[in-house]
């Protein structure tokens, strides 16, 4: 069993740019993007407060960016070529190494939800498409309107995004994309650790595209013995590098969770000409960052128990 620790959390709304639409674009305390990071992550801090799991805390945290149409995950998901949201979302056990992780799925209201049924409820890793919609109703997760997931702000930069791209190339290409995801990484009392990621993908994506933020080792990874991972950026970049693993390694390799960070963007940039970030929290609840992207919203919890929020 590992030692007693002090409860650690860190959250991540997703590292990219700020458009002129942005209401984080001003900067400030005070901004929704820094706003909703720090509700997230006391969210999941009164979790672990509590005594509850780790596993808890970041389900917790990830389901309220999930419900805050600030963000890209859950209601606020960008919108693919086709104009609708499919979702992406996975979840890590670091004591027991297990994960679940559910894609492009239209008609769920917080897929890390989904994510952690199939992981404590079937026998698979990842369920797409309409075989996820299918077993979260046998798991008992109500069908969600996908109209309900568009907002008024994602369906206008939808519209401006498919115009900008008119004869520019395929979908998903579009220069100047802005990023998106979500996710929580957090170690509980007992010392034990786990990761949760939810996005809604890239703007314009393909019908069926699938990103990093679902695969494990990609956009997520715990292991008590190593790290808890969550990645945001561009996908198909991050899954090159196997990205969250990456830092997990370098971590169990003893880098402190920082340095692991910062090497990890570092050859994100190098060697696949990679955007992105990464937040991590070790097996004694230090906790790292680092992206290479103009901002990535993030809050996490100091020794002392305070939050922390930062573009």
């Amino acid at each position: 069993m590992p030692p007693a620790a002090s409860p650690a959390i860190i959250v991540h709304g997703g590292a990219g740019s700020l458009g002129s639409d942005d209401p984080a674009s001003s900067g400030g305390a005070d901004a929704p993007r820094l706003t909703g990071v720090r509700r997230a992550c006391e969210a999941g801090q009164a979790v672990l407060r509590a005594g509850g799991s780790a596993l808890d805390a970041v389900e917790t945290a990830v389901r309220v960016l999930e419900d805050d149409p600030t963000y890209n995950a859950g209601t606020g998901a960008t919108l693919t070529a086709a104009g609708d949201v499919e979702l992406d979302a996975s979840i890590m056990d670091g004591e027991t190494l297990r994960c679940g992780a559910v894609a492009v799925v239209k008609d769920v209201r917080n897929p890390v939800t989904l994510a952690r049924a199939v992981m404590e409820r079937s026998q698979h890793v990842l369920l797409a498409g309409p075989g996820a919609s299918a077993f979260a109703r046998e798991a008992g997760i109500p069908p969600y309107e996908n109209a309900l997931l568009v907002t008024a702000r994602q369906r206008a930069r939808w519209e401006e995004a498919r115009a900008a791209a008119a004869g520019t190339g395929p979908a998903g290409t579009l220069p100047g994309k802005k990023f998106g995801t979500v996710g929580a990484v957090a170690r509980d009392a007992r010392g034990h650790l786990a990761a949760a990621t939810s996005t809604g993908g890239m703007q314009l994506k393909l019908p069926g595209r699938v990103g990093d933020t679902p695969l494990i080792g990609c956009g997520t990874y715990a292991d008590d013995a190593l790290a808890a991972v969550s990645c945001t950026g561009h996908g198909e970049r991050i899954i090159q590098l196997t990205l969250a693993r990456f830092v997990a390694d370098r971590v169990g390799r003893g880098a402190t969770p920082m340095d692991a960070a910062r090497e990890a963007i570092a050859a994100l940039g190098r060697r696949v000409r990679g955007e992105g970030g990464v937040i991590v929290v070790g097996p004694r609840g230090e906790v790292g960052f680092a992206h290479n992207t103009p901002v990535m919203s993030r809050a996490w919890t100091t020794p002392d128990g305070d939050v922390v929020a930062e573009l």
